[in-house]
């Protein structure tokens, strides 16, 4: 990659940001990444965890688009939007329903593919073998359901895969059973994905490669961007909280809040906010040999360093709204529906805000009549997944350099 002249700021410290920031300083570029929070403290700090998933499959696809109405009507299922929310959350969700369709089901599944097929090599890039080897688990990971038969959803996702070359097994309610002691009887049916991959720690995983955006000449400001201002002749102003910084390029990689400074620009994006809960569980009684996606019930529990996470569920209700305890404490009884033994120590609740477009696809690339702003956010439930080959696209475009995949499906003119 060349070494261009000049410096650049990366709004965002999550995976994205810190993952973009490490290849852009290690292209030769000043770095600056700015965020009011430390790194991974934010959106990236309690996701479930996985890194790569075989699974490409966007959320809106016709089979589950189907399941929306009966699960809005449970104010604790696995999708819930909250009524105060619901007429400005509704462009979106239109235009949610509307890449539900087949054709664009397809194009949005082969971009995901394109854009993860890389990340686990992409984070042993980043933080080299020894830290890859002491976080990141390539151990796989099992979806289960609670019905006997096959919906319309399930055979989506086998023809997508089928068709990326992805590895599947199929498990019986006797290979749950050896593989998961102790597993209730509602579990009747599971699907193995070998080759996945999950951290131990999501939020570990950030700050190792923010240390290493450091060790390579990168420097991080504890700021709140408020506007972005384009300057004569190039080049932006930024105005902080604090501060006014200058940059010749500017990353916006602040997740669920980058259309409070891209709006102003005339570059906001289609981007909603998915919020999701997690409990974690310190001292499990149970040992998980890989995460676990319960399908029917829209959670995952995922083995972690500190305990067992149990993470998911969908919450429509913006930035601003108080989180509702209910959706963290409803995961404990999920888990203990698919593990009646499950005991440990005491839990505690997280929520964060999933930056989301409608078709699942990310953002990536230069924004639309605005030279050297670029954007990076909208990963969405994929945000782990993608954020490491997300920064190595996202630098390649900064620089100049040839991209290791076309740009053209994540570009943010597409909207």
């Amino acid at each position: 990659m060349p070494g261009p002249d000049g410096n650049v700021i990366v709004i965002g410290a999550g995976i994205v940001g810190v993952s973009s920031a490490l290849y852009l300083a290690r292209a030769g570029l000043n770095v600056t990444v700015v965020d009011p929070l430390p790194p991974g403290s934010a959106t990236s700090f309690g996701n479930a965890g996985m890194v790569r998933h075989d699974c490409n499959v966007p959320v809106a696809i016709p089979g589950m688009l189907r399941q929306v109405p009966g699960w809005l009507l449970n104010p604790l299922g696995p999708l819930v939007l909250r009524p105060s929310y619901a007429l400005k959350a509704a462009p979106w969700l239109l235009r949610w329903i509307r890449a539900g369709r087949m054709d664009r089901v397809n194009i949005a599944a082969d971009a995901l593919w394109k854009l993860h097929e890389s990340n686990l090599a992409c984070y042993r890039d980043l933080i080299g073998n020894d830290t890859f080897e002491a976080l990141v688990r390539e151990v796989g990971g099992i979806q289960i359901w609670e019905s006997e038969g096959t919906g319309l959803s399930d055979r989506i996702t086998a023809e997508i895969n089928r068709r990326q070359g992805v590895v599947t097994e199929p498990l019986s309610r006797r290979d749950l059973e050896r593989l998961l002691p102790g597993i209730s009887p509602i579990a009747k049916r599971g699907l193995l994905y070998p080759n996945n991959a999950h951290t131990i720690n999501p939020h570990r995983l950030v700050t190792a490669i923010a240390d290493r955006v450091r060790q390579a000449g990168g420097s991080f400001a504890s700021e709140r961007v408020l506007k972005i201002i384009p300057r004569e002749g190039g080049g932006y102003t930024l105005i902080t909280n604090t501060a006014n910084r200058s940059a010749d390029k500017v990353v916006v990689a602040a997740g669920a809040w980058s259309n409070r400074l891209l709006e102003p620009l005339g570059a906001t994006l289609p981007l909603e906010t998915e919020r999701g809960y997690h409990l974690m569980l310190p001292s499990p009684s149970i040992e998980l040999p890989m995460p676990l996606q319960m399908k029917n019930r829209g959670f995952a529990l995922s083995p972690m360093e500190h305990g067992l996470r149990l993470a998911g569920t969908v919450e429509i209700a913006g930035l601003e709204a108080a989180p509702d305890e209910r959706r963290s404490e409803i995961l404990l009884s999920h888990a203990r529906a698919l593990f009646p033994d499950l005991k440990g120590g005491e839990p505690t609740m997280w929520m964060g805000y999933r930056p989301s477009l409608p078709d699942s696809v990310p953002a990536i690339g230069q924004a639309e009549r605005h030279r050297s702003l670029y954007i990076a956010t909208g990963h969405g439930h994929t945000g782990m997944i993608g954020g490491g080959s997300t920064g190595r696209l996202l630098a390649e475009l900064v620089t100049g350099s040839q991209p290791h995949i076309d740009p053209a499906p994540y570009s943010p003119a597409r909207f």
